[in-house]
């Protein structure tokens, strides 16, 4: 569809430096009408939608493959987890979701995620109960694996990414690219197809069995109104985020210092804090009301959101905690409460630079920045982080893949790495070999490369420091090593999770360069800021 009509010129943003930054400025996004309009004329409507044609039959084919727990009884995996979780909020009042009892057993997979979480299991329970009963029916259900139990649970993830995170996506993309001077319809169709086709996500929520889809569409819904100004808006979907998986709090600090760095610079800062969190405050009371008419109902409710008792971390993930407990045994050291401190303040001190940059100087893309920046120190350095927290940054990373040049392929792989093992158990090695090719292809397509070649090649990077090429080869030849052998061959009898732990050392050395990268790349960004552009922030 072509569009004729003439967009009145506005004049361009100067800028001190490369003029790609447009972005980085909050200008108003303007009417409804004139972004639908942007979104005509430069094509996206139908990139979006062959893309998310494409990219629900790839998550159609992951979903044909085995998921978390595939007929291991007696608790089988995060499937069953959620299949229980529907049966529980279909046959249960919903003040005994959370509740211990004679039928909810919460030692068999007891909800453990905030009451959204519920609501999402109950409406699927609903659609389960009316064309397959007897998969959720109460107590007789357990271990429920028929085939058209499993194809309605599949169902139900690719409905919630189709109907959440995609329109999110669009959203992200629509405002994201209208603000910015050089967004042609390859480069915004490139950037569709790369969150659409986040391979983490969909071998996690399509494969392994998740609904992450849900809490990171709301996220990603949330940063789209930062970049349209809709601060209201904005807290609204983060709450709801947050309401529904408690790792959306990976993104907190990057939320808070943008939106309390432009709250200081209005002419009634506290007014501007005050009715954003009214904001916050009505929609966590709407989303949690039936558990705040008792404080026991809702500390009990916390308490299965904070697991600390598995203590501070369970399996091989590439994060700080597991990789130096080779040499520091953190859970002999110090009991939990003092894990539990050390930990909060790691996180706080690796999030605080970030925070500092946005409360200082807030924009667009540092707010982008600091999203990867806190969710990257929280899955760290924070306590009980899974391996498939690796979304939470790796999301932000995607939002900006067009600012990264070499390093967002280099993310993507490791990121993938890190929960090599996780997939292999789930028998998901095809997918995973395949979605890597492909995410491979698209990172390499033309639509990328006019936008990395003209990122601000002034910005820092570890390309400059003498042997990091080296470095990266030698890491990139290790983690083929470990991919065969870890296929191939059984590890010692006295080591049995040596390829494991390989594994989580390689990954997390390279998530640890990648993160002082990020970290002082949005610190330089103030610097390509004339004083005129910093008003309008």
């Amino acid at each position: 569809m072509t569009n004729k009509t003439t967009m009145p010129k506005k004049k361009p943003a100067k800028h001190s430096g490369d003029d790609d930054i447009t972005i980085s400025v909050s200008p108003k996004t303007g009417s409804l009408t004139d972004t639908w309009w942007w979104l005509a004329h430069k094509g996206t409507a139908a990139s979006f939608l062959c893309i998310s044609l494409f990219a629900l039959l790839i998550r159609s084919a992951v979903s044909m493959y085995p998921y978390s727990g595939a007929g291991i009884p007696p608790k089988f995996g995060d499937f069953e987890a959620q299949r229980h979780w529907m049966e529980i909020t279909t046959n249960l009042p919903v003040i005994n979701w959370y509740r211990n009892g004679t039928y909810n057993d919460l030692t068999y997979w007891g909800l453990d995620y905030p009451p959204l979480t519920a609501y999402q299991s109950y409406i699927h329970g609903i659609f389960l109960q009316i064309f397959n009963p007897e998969s959720v029916a109460l107590l007789s259900s357990r271990g429920h694996e028929s085939y058209l139990g499993k194809l309605l649970m599949r169902w139900t993830v690719l409905s919630s990414d189709a109907l959440i995170f995609f329109p999110a996506a669009l959203f992200f993309v629509l405002v994201y690219h209208r603000n910015r001077s050089r967004s042609g319809k390859s480069e915004v169709a490139w950037h569709i197809a790369v969150i659409l086709l986040n391979p983490c996500l969909i071998l996690i929520d399509h494969g392994h069995f998740q609904y992450n889809c849900i809490s990171l569409g709301l996220t990603v819904g949330a940063i789209a109104a930062v970049l349209c100004e809709s601060e209201v808006l904005t807290c609204v979907l983060f709450s709801l985020a947050l309401s529904h998986k408690q790792m959306s709090a990976y993104f907190a600090p990057a939320f808070f210092s943008h939106l309390f760095g432009k709250c200081l610079r209005r002419k009634n800062p506290v007014l501007a804090v005050i009715k954003l969190g009214t904001a916050v405050i009505v929609t966590f009371v709407i989303v949690w009301w039936p558990y705040l008419h008792s404080l026991d109902d809702f500390l009990m409710i916390l308490s299965r959101l904070a697991p600390f008792e598995r203590g501070i971390y369970e399996d091989y993930v590439a994060n700080f905690w597991c990789t130096t407990s080779i040499l520091v045994k953190w859970k002999k050291l110090f009991t939990t409460p003092s894990l539990k401190s050390i930990s909060l303040a790691a996180t706080v001190l690796a999030s605080l630079p970030s925070m500092v940059q946005q409360i200082l100087s807030p924009s667009n893309e540092g707010f982008l920045y600091g999203l990867l920046n806190s969710s990257m120190a929280f899955y760290l350095f924070s306590f009980q982080v899974h391996e498939k927290s690796i979304l939470m940054p790796f999301l932000s990373a995607t939002l900006l893949a067009l600012k990264l040049p070499d390093h967002f392929s280099h993310l993507t792989y490791y990121a993938l790495f890190s929960i090599f093992p996780l997939l292999c158990r789930d028998k998901l090695l095809i997918p995973y070999l395949t979605l890597t090719f492909l995410f491979t292809i698209i990172y390499h397509s033309p639509g990328n490369h006019h936008s990395i070649q003209k990122t601000n090649v002034s910005c820092f990077s570890f390309k400059n420091f003498p042997g990091y090429v080296f470095l990266l080869r030698t890491h990139f030849f290790i983690s083929v090593v470990l991919h065969v052998l870890y296929l191939t061959t059984q590890p010692p009898q006295k080591y049995p999770f040596l390829f494991e732990a390989l594994i989580m050392i390689l990954c997390f050395s390279y998530f640890l360069m990648f993160a002082i990268y990020t970290n002082y790349t949005q610190w330089t960004l103030s610097s390509h800021f004339t004083d005129k552009e910093k008003k309008h922030i």
